[in-house]
Order: C-alpha cells, then sequence, then structure tokens
C-alpha cells in the first residue's frame, strides 16, 4: 500500500511569484492567461494572508518584459493560419488567449493578408476544389462549403474555392501585392 501524500502547503507572495516566473520561462503566454494560471493554483492550494492581485502580477511581468501579448498573437496567428483556419477562427482563438481588443485591431490587417493562403492550405488539407480527385456534385460541395466555413473561412472564398474544378489553377485567386 501507497503511503498518503501529504498536502502541499498553502501559497504565499514568494511562492507565487516563482511559480509564475516558472510559468512564463516555460511557456509562451498572455497576461490574462498568466492571471489564469496563479487564480487556479491558489483555488488548488490556498493562500496564506489576504488574496493577491493576480492581475496585478500579471501586469509586472509584462512591465518587465517577460510578457508580450502582441508578439504571442502574431505567432499564434501565422500559427493557426498555417494549419488552414480562417480569419474567424484565429480571432476567436486570440480572443479566447486573453489578446486584448487593441493587440487584436492591430493583428487584423496580417491575418486578413494572409486570408486567401490559409484557405487553399484548408482546401488542400481536406481535398477540396482544385485539390479533390473528381469534381464535387451538390451535396459534397455544400459539405465543403460549410467545412470551410467552420474553418473560419469567408463564405465567398470558400464557394469560390469549393467550386473550382480539380486541378484548376490557384494562382488566379491569390491577389497580387
Amino acid at each position: 500500500m501507497r503511503p498518503a501524500k501529504r498536502p502541499l502547503p498553502p501559497l504565499d507572495g514568494p511562492s507565487l511569484e516563482r511559480l509564475a516566473l516558472r510559468y512564463v520561462e516555460r511557456f509562451a503566454t498572455t497576461r490574462v492567461k498568466l492571471a489564469t494560471y496563479l487564480n487556479g493554483k491558489i483555488r488548488l492550494r490556498g493562500f496564506d494572508g489576504p488574496l493577491p492581485d493576480t492581475l496585478l502580477i500579471a501586469d509586472r511581468f509584462v512591465a518587465a518584459g517577460y510578457i508580450d501579448d502582441r508578439s504571442f498573437g502574431e505567432a499564434r496567428a501565422r500559427a493557426l493560419a498555417r494549419r488552414g483556419l480562417g480569419a474567424r477562427r484565429v480571432a476567436g482563438a486570440l480572443h479566447h488567449a486573453g489578446i486584448g481588443e487593441e493587440d487584436s485591431a492591430a493583428l487584423a490587417p496580417a491575418i486578413a493578408d494572409r486570408a486567401v493562403e490559409s484557405a487553399l492550405i484548408f482546401a488542400r488539407k481536406r481535398r477540396i476544389g482544385p485539390y479533390a480527385t473528381a469534381l464535387a456534385d451538390r451535396p459534397t460541395l455544400e459539405k465543403h462549403i460549410a467545412a470551410m466555413i467552420r474553418g473560419g473561412h469567408d463564405f465567398g472564398l470558400a464557394r469560390r474555392i469549393a467550386t473550382m474544378a480539380p486541378g484548376d489553377d490557384v494562382d488566379a485567386l491569390i491577389e497580387p501585392a
């Protein structure tokens, strides 16, 4: 029989700071995600003394340069675009990660610039439109368009790609910069 584990002692100010520092050194994060993590640790282990303001701790980490929401958002947006996800899905992921409206608005033009590329990546992965093996019938075409919309792509772009014949040239979709 295993001996019972000793319960962890409640956190205090310095131990909470160490947890925060360890978290930001291991993971790319945002101000809100760090505060959420710290609140979870406080709920799990308790806190010795008055509860600290975890957003204040996260703000200190932002001021020290350990956390940068905008660069986190840029990296996340690029990664999601490489996976083939559209602007709506990217915006939702950024909101979920706690990226503020100001940073999201600053990232929106770059996300919009990658819209066609990410839609084509999505289509290639799912064998839709020009990447299909055969011309899609109407029910299949509707399913392809619906999949692209769920992937966060604009309806018009999804329809243009899904209605392309297999082997069509996709360069016509990419607009010159």
